[in-house]
This record gives structure tokens, C-alpha cells and sequence, in this order.
């Protein structure tokens, strides 16, 4: 399971067209647009008897966190563009959404550990992933391109559960199914 935010229909509808001329220019795993999202914390494994806890745990975190504006902007790739093994599209939010932003991630990760389910340590980075490299490979001008890139603005007012079953997509990769969406405040 991962906690989430997923832009809107219309938004990763705009990013597929972006990407959907220049897919064909590299044979990376691209992402499809049921795979677009901001993962706030991944839940490698969730135990059916934490999960009532953790979604009144989300929900009480969701309560404390605002809505704001946000577009998928830019891009890069990790670990970089040199030695890519992931292309990401990048969000731009101004100071203080970033910074509400990351207290959500804190927020959904903080719910989590109180309902007992281990959440993976790794630095928030907030980031939307279209593409998976087999090998590491050079990656810079991909990276430019993204730079060009600026989507429509939506309004970030929740987040969701989404359960992950690996294998049972499209192509054997994973399946999501939203299991809820907790609205913020305000």
C-alpha cells in the first residue's frame, strides 16, 4: 500500500499527451496514467488488523493539513541525470504549499507508525514517476525536456489509501485500487 496524492483526470490526461509523441524515442517502462501519483509514504505491508487504525489514523492527519494549488511541472531523474534509473515530472508549488506538502507526508507517516504499519524511511521527495530505466543510463536531455513542461493548475484537497497488487496490471505491472480518500481542511 502507499499513501498519495492523485492528480485529478484532466491533469495526468495532459502529462500522457505531453509524453505520448516522444514515448517512442526511448524504450524505458513508461508509466500509464493509472500509475501518476505523489507517493507521501510507501506501506511495504500492511496487516489486515492495522488497517481500520490506520485509516482513522490518515483521516485525523488529513484534518490537520489545507488544501492548495498545484501543477505538475519540470522533471528529473534519480539518482541523477547521468546515472538515471527513474524519470520523474517534477510539482511546482510556491514556499508554503511545498511546505504543506511535506506535512502531509509527515502526517501520513506519522499515522502509520501509531497504527503499528512500518513505513519506508527514505527522505520525502515530492515527484510524480513516468518512467523506470532497466540499466542506468544518460538521461539529460529527457530532463530538459520536462523543464519545458507545465501542466494545468489543480487544487491538492486530498489524499489517498491505494492498495498495490504487483503483477495483476497491464504488461504484469502492479494493479492500484484506491481503498479511501481522506479530504483536508479548509
Amino acid at each position: 500500500m502507499f499513501v498519495a496524492v492523485v492528480p485529478p483526470a484532466e491533469v495526468v490526461e495532459h502529462l500522457d499527451a505531453f509524453l505520448d509523441v516522444r514515448r517512442g524515442a526511448a524504450a524505458y517502462r513508461w508509466a500509464s496514467v493509472e500509475q501518476f501519483h505523489v507517493t507521501l509514504a510507501f506501506l511495504a505491508d500492511v496487516p489486515d488488523r492495522r488497517l481500520e487504525d490506520l485509516v482513522e489514523r490518515l483521516g485525523r492527519a488529513a484534518s490537520r493539513r489545507t488544501a492548495f494549488a498545484g501543477a505538475i511541472a519540470g522533471g528529473g531523474a534519480f539518482p541523477n541525470a547521468g546515472r538515471a534509473r527513474v524519470i520523474w515530472a517534477g510539482l511546482d508549488l510556491d514556499e508554503s504549499d511545498r511546505t504543506e506538502l511535506s506535512r502531509m507526508a509527515t502526517g501520513a507517516r506519522a499515522a502509520a507508525n501509531r497504527a503499528g504499519v512500518p513505513v519506508d524511511g527514505q527522505r520525502f521527495r515530492p515527484h510524480v514517476t513516468i518512467a523506470r530505466l532497466g540499466h542506468p543510463d544518460e538521461v539529460t536531455s529527457w530532463v530538459r525536456l520536462l523543464d519545458a513542461y507545465r501542466g494545468p493548475t489543480w487544487t491538492v484537497d486530498h489524499f489517498t489509501l491505494v492498495a498495490s497488487y504487483l503483477g495483476q496490471g497491464a504488461r504484469g505491472r502492479p494493479r492500484y485500487e484506491a481503498v479511501e480518500e481522506f479530504a483536508l481542511s479548509g
